[in-house]
């Protein structure tokens, strides 16, 4: 991004001279920034450099957009939604090219506001305004509720015992799958203790969002994917949402680390459909970039920097198949947030999922420890990057140090596991 934006020289066009005729092309990012800045005080920075990126860097380009009256919009009646960076692009002469916004670069967030941007340059497609507004708000109550008796998650972390920064709960769709949660399934190598029954409004959301996130797999597949065929070990299966993670983030500093969803229950090529109420708050993404073996430099999570994509009032996010394999995401702390007028300082966070009875646990492999194995995938080296493979996960649970044991996994192209016996015992160590 900072390539661009020091550029080459342009030539300056007559009514925005005055406005910036010291300003040479090659300047830093901040000198832009600041111009602007002492040109239009009320905006915020942030805003400003997303409309300098709208026209590669120029601050005549970018000063004319500012400039020009806004496209009339009829108001979200949200909290934090946010505009359409193609509102500044488009204020070109008609039939100009419009300049796409780039990608990000080492050591830069880069912000993106509106769908197009999102699904270009992210594995996600967000859906704005996607309730009927009652509906979002009768969730939020609903959830808000619900939230004041969530707890925080507990789990070993490098030999310590560590809480979640934020409150989540897990709900499911009858008692019997409650039973099986707390009795079959694990979790940070530890069981659920804390799992509820799907809520009247979770259910009457359900459909809206399976229709939703099906739409949007199809879109992708066609449009995004090479020959408009699926990943490789996607499920070519409708997506039918059967579980849901709520998460409430009470307050600017409550937040979520860089991680991949677990992988164990639903299979490889995941898609998970998140909904997103209350406080808007930033979701970060960055592409896994793997080392070669040789390599013994730092880590290059950072490489190709990150994206933020700003989550507001009922919005749907989808995480497509992509994502977990290939990209690591976060919520980040917020400096500050703008109140919502139902839920005050929290984000409540729906994360439905299609959890596969072909993952149950009483299918995968069971480690020395007799503890269900955790799914993952080789992210760190190039050396068989994308692989997937079964390990201990007891090591997560306190008190407990998990055993040595690995096993490559396998599935058909079509994402359904290959196992070779019910509970495979370790003698492939790694």
């Amino acid at each position: 991004m900072e390539a661009f934006l020091r550029g080459t020289k342009r030539k300056k066009s007559p009514e925005a001279a005055g406005a910036s005729s010291d300003v040479e092309a090659e300047e830093p990012t901040e000198v832009k920034i600041a111009i602007l800045a002492s040109l239009y005080p009320a905006l915020e920075q942030e805003v400003l450099l997303d409309v300098l990126i709208a026209h590669q860097g120029s601050v005549d380009e970018a000063s004319a957009a500012l400039r020009a009256p806004p496209t009339p919009r009829k108001s979200s009646g949200t909290i934090g939604y946010q505009r359409s960076l193609r509102q500044f692009a488009s204020s070109t002469a008609p039939g100009a090219p419009v300049h796409k916004k780039s990608k990000s670069k080492k050591g830069v967030t880069l912000h993106l506001y509106d769908p197009e941007n999102v699904a270009e340059h992210t594995p996600c497609t967000i859906i704005h305004n996607f309730l009927p507004p009652e509906l979002a708000n009768e969730l939020l109550r609903e959830l808000l509720q619900e939230a004041e008796t969530f707890e925080k998650s507990t789990f070993k972390l490098f030999d310590n015992v560590v809480s979640s920064p934020h409150t989540s709960s897990f709900f499911v769709e009858s008692y019997d799958e409650i039973q099986r949660q707390k009795t079959d399934y694990h979790y940070n190598g530890a069981r659920l203790t804390d799992v509820r029954r799907i809520t009247p409004q979770l259910v009457a959301v359900k459909p809206l969002v399976q229709a939703a996130v099906n739409r949007e797999i199809t879109n992708r597949i066609a449009t995004r994917y090479p020959g408009g065929r699926k990943l490789q070990f996607q499920s070519p299966e409708t997506w039918v949402p059967n579980s849901a993670f709520v998460n409430c983030y009470n307050g600017p500093q409550e937040s979520v680390g860089w991680h991949c969803d677990q992988l164990t229950y639903l299979g490889p090529r995941a898609v998970i459909g998140s909904v997103s109420l209350g406080v808007a708050r930033e979701f970060r993404v960055r592409r896994v970039l793997p080392k070669d073996d040789g390599d013994k430099g730092p880590d290059n999570g950072d490489a190709e920097g990150q994206v933020s994509i700003h989550l507001p009032h009922n919005s749907l996010l989808v995480m497509h198949a992509e994502m977990q394999e290939e990209w690591k995401h976060s919520v980040s702390p917020a400096l500050s947030i703008d109140p919502h007028p139902v839920s005050g300082n929290k984000r409540i966070n729906i994360t439905y999922r299609d959890y596969r009875a072909n993952m149950h646990p009483r299918f995968t492999p069971r480690c020395t420890c007799d503890v269900p194995c955790v799914l993952r995938v080789v992210q760190r080296k190039k050396e068989n990057f994308g692989k997937y493979f079964w390990m201990c996960h007891a090591s997560n649970i306190p008190e407990k140090k998990g055993c040595a044991f690995f096993q490559w996994a396998e599935f058909d192209d079509d994402g359904n596991p290959i196992f070779k016996t019910a509970h495979p015992k370790s003698d492939n160590k790694r």
